[in-house]
């Protein structure tokens, strides 16, 4: 491909990112940055009782946590209103729009009178080819003079070839009566201007692009490529909605998914590569083609969600994973870890990232290193510090301190305890989880006492050993 791929991302300002505008954006940055193209962001504000600073700042945000970085600065549609204008007025003058005077009662009589009578209700301006000395000193739209007959094709790289008639087509308003550009207009010039070589959006536009091609054909402009990708539907094959569960990126972060493994996830919703379910930034930017994406609309499915994210977490390098974990619990409203807790999160995170799916996962695996003495165990975890089992503690704390404390020799010191008094590990490892971690379910014994350390070991098991009240 000789031209340089430019692609954009141009989501209205609704108050987050939504996860199918994640993708969305997603396709457009994996298309440009495989290519060593141009990946750019355009914030179509022009409904402004909607297009609020912190309806934008939530769109920024949800892209700078999904690590989908833009080139250049943000473009506002709304700034450029004056360029759109401009265009439309261009066309004017060249004869390929016109003025229409024709108020909104009319354009409703001509509608009521037509499905009245079972024509079709596209409105005809009688203004398309009236004489400017005709025209009344009144308020006016300009609409562009669409084609009468023939056939619209869009060239879709996802769809392939949809063909739309001419006389399907109005005679788009392209400024309203107080001279603002409608928001086909505004796309159309903002694509052009921007140099963009690459339209990947929704297939909810797909008919859009008719109308907007229109004006590229008006002003001799070349087209771009056009993509159409499919909706994200729920599991039940509807329309991703409220009653699905989460659809902003902002949920998807306070839920504790990582970045890496929604990247992965969302890829190949909708788009595929052979049988790869797995994989990193750089191979899917190295793989990532239109030729890839299905025709049909992708269901979300949480449980794969999870295991793509438990495969990145598990491969990701633990120093980065903590650096993600500290963000998690900053936008959760959680407390900062401290200098010594973070040292132990570190030692602990080969043990902790396995089977771990979130952030949440994490934390909760991490628990036994977070708790402070003295550990409140919580009823299951209590059940087994009976009086046998604190006298056992009792016991085996003394062997403890002259341990080596490394796994092999923690283990061989366990197994000779167990053996000594005919009994398996498996029944000692109970009241440990208890003593250690307050919990029945933790990580290993093992490696809780390496990450905890041999002080802190005894200490806790010490706490536990004393006789109850």
């Amino acid at each position: 491909m000789s031209q340089k791929v430019v692609t954009r991302f141009a989501p209205s300002p609704t108050g987050y990112l939504h996860i199918g505008g994640a993708r969305t954006a997603l396709f457009n940055w994996l298309f440009a940055r495989g290519r060593g193209g141009t990946f750019l962001l355009r914030i179509e504000d022009t409904d402004r009782a909607r297009s609020t600073p912190d309806a934008t700042q939530a769109i920024l945000d949800g892209m700078e946590w999904m690590g989908l970085d833009h080139d250049g600065e943000v473009v506002s549609q709304f700034e450029r209103a004056p360029r759109h204008a401009e265009v439309a007025r261009q066309m004017l003058d060249a004869g390929l729009a016109y003025k229409c005077f024709a108020t909104q009662e009319e354009i409703q009589e001509f509608r009521d009178a037509a499905k009245a009578e079972g024509r079709s209700t596209l409105y005809r301006s009688p203004w398309r080819d009236a004489d400017a000395a005709t025209h009344p000193d009144l308020p006016h739209v300009i609409r562009i003079k669409a084609p009468l007959d023939g056939a619209t094709v869009i060239e879709d790289a996802v769809q392939g070839d949809v063909t739309i008639r001419n006389d399907q087509l109005d005679d788009m308003v392209l400024l309203r009566s107080d001279g603002t550009p409608v928001y086909m207009l505004a796309v159309a010039v903002d694509d052009h201007d921007m140099g963009v070589t690459h339209v990947i959006r929704g297939d909810d536009h797909l008919n859009n692009a008719a109308r907007q091609m229109m004006i590229y054909r008006a002003m001799d402009w070349p087209l771009p490529v056009y993509a159409h990708i499919p909706l994200i539907h729920g599991p039940d094959g509807k329309k991703l909605s409220k009653r699905h569960g989460a659809l902003g990126t902002r949920e998807y972060r306070q839920m504790g998914y990582p970045a890496a493994g929604m990247r992965n996830y969302l890829a190949r919703l909708g788009w595929s590569h052979g049988d790869a379910e797995f994989f990193s930034d750089a191979e899917a930017q190295k793989w990532f083609d239109l030729d890839g994406i299905g025709k049909s609309a992708a269901r979300f499915d949480f449980k794969k969600l999870e295991n793509i994210c438990g495969q990145h977490m598990a491969a990701s390098d633990d120093a980065a994973l903590l650096h993600e974990l500290k963000d998690f619990m900053a936008v959760t409203a959680q407390p900062p870890l401290s200098p010594e807790k973070e040292a132990m999160m570190l030692d602990a995170m080969p043990h902790l990232k396995e089977r771990a799916r979130t952030f949440i996962d994490l934390l909760d695996k991490a628990e036994f290193l977070l708790a402070n003495r003295p550990i409140e165990p919580d009823e299951k975890a209590a059940a087994q510090l009976d009086d046998p089992a604190r006298a056992m503690l009792r016991d085996l704390t003394p062997h403890l301190r002259d341990a080596t404390w490394n796994r092999t020799g923690i283990e061989a010191l366990m197994n000779d305890f167990a053996e000594a008094r005919d009994i398996k590990f498996g029944k000692m490892a109970g009241p440990l989880r208890a003593a250690l971690a307050g919990r029945s379910a933790t990580p290993s014994v093992f490696d809780m006492m390496l990450v905890l350390g041999q002080a802190e070991t005894l200490a806790r098991l010490g706490d536990a050993g004393q006789s109850r009240n």
